[in-house]
């Protein structure tokens, strides 16, 4: 089953440097985080604080050509987690015919974000990011279990997890 959610916050793990998209339902009952790149990051940040580029970026560049082309973004869907990376897919409807691409889901929030489509996460995931392997970050860290690194990053207020500055 698929729940709607939306970017909550660019966050940085204070744990280990990494960028993080936080993604949560509109009743803040259930939320994902997602480790991704500076530069993936970057191209989120950029939309939610509608900065304004010189020149397009990627995701600005595919929002225009897939206007030209009269195709649309439907939705996208966060729909798996295997081996502690996340899967995600763009539904593209163009001449009545919807086509599903592969991608990773900081590219798939990034053009989200910028045609306005709802990003949706299935249940499984959500539940399947609970268990998440931390143990390369609690090696990093020394102390802690990987659990208790967990229940911090759920519980953590988006204000004090460090918002990512441009």
């Amino acid at each position: 089953m698929m729940l709607e959610m939306k970017v909550s916050a660019i966050a940085v793990d204070p744990y280990t440097n990494t960028t993080v998209v936080i993604l949560k339902d509109s009743e803040d009952q259930n939320a994902l985080p997602i480790w991704i790149g500076l530069m993936e990051a970057s191209a989120i940040a950029v939309e939610l604080e509608k900065i304004k580029l010189s020149r397009p970026m990627t995701h600005d560049l595919l929002k225009e050509v897939l206007k030209n082309l009269n195709a649309n973004i439907v939705r996208v869907e966060v729909n798996d987690l295997k081996d502690n990376v996340y899967y995600a897919t763009i539904h593209l409807l163009h001449n009545e015919k919807l086509h599903l691409i592969d991608s990773r889901p900081s590219d798939a929030i990034a053009i989200a974000i910028r045609t306005g489509s709802p990003i949706f996460v299935d249940r499984k995931v959500i539940e399947r990011s609970k268990n998440i392997n931390l143990r390369k970050v609690k090696e990093y860290q020394g102390e802690g279990s990987s659990e208790d690194l967990l229940e911090i990053l759920e519980n953590l207020p988006a204000d004090e997890f460090g918002k990512y500055k441009m």
